[in-house]
């Protein structure tokens, strides 16, 4: 395949994944006003998905995508972040990717 081809099919294939990427939120909204915890779950698992496979197409390794994450989830922590405060959901969910 030629160079330019190549490039040109990189910029659509991250095109198509940022609205990829919309869509799924959209969707989530959709089901959060059904109520419909089926297509909630569903709808979050996807946007994760397009999420990962976009950083990666960015060149962000998953790997990196969860280091990341984690340093996000210390710093929220350090803060005082409400929902820690509350729920200590910020540790749970840093746990939760320790493990992994």
């Amino acid at each position: 395949m030629p160079k330019d081809l190549d490039v040109a099919k990189r910029a659509k294939v991250i095109e198509w994944l940022k609205t990829e990427v919309v869509d799924h939120v959209s969707r989530l909204f959709k089901a959060l006003w059904e109520g419909s915890t089926a297509r909630v779950g569903d709808s979050i698992a996807s946007l994760i998905m397009s999420s990962y496979i976009l950083a990666r197409r960015l060149g962000v390794s998953y790997r990196e995508i969860d280091e990341l994450l984690i340093d996000k989830l210390k710093k929220h922590k350090q803060e005082g972040h409400q929902l820690e405060e509350w729920y200590q959901d910020i540790s749970t969910l840093e746990e939760h990717l320790r493990k992994r």
